[in-house]
């Protein structure tokens, strides 16, 4: 069996999380309720309302599997000091035509971050750049085929 991935994530983002896991937890009775009520209107097959309210159940749900999967085993707060890029840092690289972009390697977590961006440590650019230090080139595969070459501008510790 695979190992729980460990998922970056800083004090703030894994409140928020954990949050709205207990809000979504505390309004599945409200929603039994209510289905239950719409059911009681009549046929379910034209009854808009029961589907809403379904719809609405499917859709908590699947946020509440997403939540609890993110809180299974994270990593909060432990800010990375060492000179290599790995979860938890900001990254800032230069592409090919001289770009530069400035993103934290983590887990994106709903607007925990702000607007800063955010690469999983699983994305190409994000996988290609780990254990890379300051000054060193790295390539990544595009979704469309191709290659794309960054450099490492700087690397620090994401105090959120």
């Amino acid at each position: 069996m695979d190992e729980p991935q460990v998922v970056w994530l800083t004090q703030d983002a894994y409140d928020a999380l954990r949050r709205e896991l207990t809000e979504l937890l505390a309004h599945r009775p409200v929603l039994a309720d209510e289905i239950n009520e719409r059911r009681q209107e009549g046929d379910l097959r034209e009854n808009d309302a029961y589907r809403a309210v379904r719809e609405q159940q499917a859709s908590e749900e699947a946020r509440i599997r997403q939540l609890r999967q993110l809180l299974q085993n994270p990593k909060i707060d432990e800010h990375p000091s060492g000179g290599s890029v790995e979860p938890g840092m900001l990254v800032t690289v230069a592409y090919e035509d001289g770009d530069e972009e400035t993103f934290l390697l983590g887990t994106r977590a709903a607007g925990a971050h702000g607007d800063l961006e955010v690469y999983s440590p699983e994305s190409p650019l994000g996988h290609s750049l780990l254990g890379a230090r300051e000054g060193d080139v790295r390539e990544y595969a595009l979704p469309g085929g191709g290659t794309m070459r960054v450099t490492v501008v700087n690397i620090e510790s994401y105090h959120g």
